[in-house]
């Protein structure tokens, strides 16, 4: 059965626009971003083949350019389109993370949080940079390292800082592993990085650890 000769509240887009985003399956919501099918297989069908080919719909958004660009039906345009799609989702989230107070916004700042660092391959560490009033000046990126570890330097967080007149600061980073549970080498730099930052009177209000569907707050563990 073609796309066209599904009754119109199954259709992805009608579907859509009927009972919300929420209401679409992963494969209903991937066919709506594909647009169209191959010959003999419609765009639901081969939205659920490239699910089934990356097992998951996680695993086809952290697909590297040329895993997503080798299957067929897909390519260099889809990729850039979906590349544009996920960068819009952060500016978003960053976006909203800035109209208000961060710490009043936990749920929404571990969302950011995850979305930005889960899929990485390689250790980073990052740091949201807030104002007095605890709202987001912004997000960077501070150090990449390798699979298992990157080397955090307190003077560039401080130097940083107080480039951007920041008055407090959440860290984060990912563990490649999946694992979220803090190690001790991540106590001693937090520990470090809160001491350096104490000296110019900038706290730091949390560091969260992303894994693989967790996040670990020290803040919440005591530790800060």
């Amino acid at each position: 059965m073609t796309l066209k000769n599904l009754p119109a509240e199954l259709q992805p887009r009608e579907k859509l626009l009927q009972f919300g985003a929420k209401a679409l399956t992963d494969a209903e919501l991937l066919a709506i971003f594909l647009r169209t099918g191959l010959p003999g297989i419609n765009v639901i069908q081969l939205a659920q083949l490239l699910l089934e080919e990356f097992g998951s719909l996680r695993a086809l958004l952290a697909a590297d350019e040329r895993d997503f660009c080798q299957v067929k039906g897909l390519g260099p345009a889809k990729y850039v389109q979906l590349q544009a799609v996920m960068e819009m989702s952060h500016r978003h989230l960053e976006e909203t993370l800035k109209k208000g107070d961060a710490l009043t916004s936990p749920q929404q700042t571990r969302q950011y949080l995850s979305q930005i660092l889960r899929d990485r391959h390689r250790e980073v560490f990052y740091v949201l940079f807030l104002d007095n009033q605890h709202r987001v000046i912004v997000g960077e990126v501070m150090f990449e390292g390798t699979i298992d570890a990157a080397a955090v330097y307190p003077r560039e967080v401080v130097k940083r800082s107080l480039e951007l007149n920041a008055a407090a600061l959440i860290l984060a980073h990912n563990h490649p592993s999946g694992v979220a549970e803090p190690s001790q080498a991540d106590r001693r730099i937090t520990r470090k990085l809160t001491d350096a930052l104490a000296l110019v009177e900038i706290r730091v209000l949390d560091h969260f650890v992303v894994g693989d569907g967790e996040i670990v707050s020290f803040s919440e563990r005591g530790w800060l």
